[in-house]
């Protein structure tokens, strides 16, 4: 992003930019993100979208940080009442939430987990999903002390997201069997962490 939107009509064109650049993401492909493209859909000059993106890569790069925050936020509604003593089951509720959220928004998965080219997706970015995987296991378990605690929950979402983004790419759909590799790799990460700090 250019320059951030600071006053709210700056900020409703971001928002509708972004909506539009979602909207031709689901019903197209990521190469259809241009700012031709964005311009025409959103019905603003393309100057006004240079103005806040200077080019499609920093559309997806705010595409990737919307879709992260509401998959943050979709971790935390549905988080809230699953309780369980044990790892493995802590794990598996963070994956299938994740699941859940990528099999409903369609641009999300083409964009985060479809995606082999650029851009990345930020560790910024991820840490919003990691700290509530984290959050979540320290609300049920008691976790022994590990030497960077929040390196190693990222690197478990970056499992998750790994696992589920090879399923995809396999498969072209999100399947049970992606879940739950997804589930016992990370699972399986973290128990070896836990290990070698024992």
């Amino acid at each position: 992003l250019m320059q951030p939107a600071k006053q709210k009509r700056s900020q409703e064109r971001v928002e509708k930019i972004l909506a539009v650049a979602d909207q031709i993401l689901c019903s197209g492909s990521i190469s259809d993100i241009t700012i031709a493209n964005v311009s025409k859909v959103s019905e603003l000059k393309r100057t006004s979208t240079y103005k806040f993106f200077e080019t499609p890569d920093e559309i997806k790069m705010a595409l990737i940080e919307k879709y992260l925050d509401a998959c943050s936020l979709h971790l935390s509604n549905n988080l809230s009442s699953k309780v369980s003593s044990e790892y493995q089951q802590c794990i598996m509720d963070c994956c299938e939430i994740i699941h859940e959220f990528f099999r409903n928004q369609s641009g999300a998965k083409k964009l985060i987990l479809e995606n082999t080219i650029s851009p990345p997706v930020p560790s910024k970015e991820m840490r919003k999903v990691s700290v509530k995987i984290q959050k979540h296991l320290e609300k049920n378990l008691t976790l022994p002390s590990m030497f960077n605690k929040e390196g190693v929950f990222l690197v478990v979402t970056q499992i998750i997201f790994a696992v589920l983004s090879l399923d995809v790419k396999e498969t072209s759909d999100l399947t049970q069997v992606g879940l739950n590799e997804a589930a016992r790799s990370s699972h399986a990460y973290l128990l070896s962490c836990i290990a070698i700090e024992s």
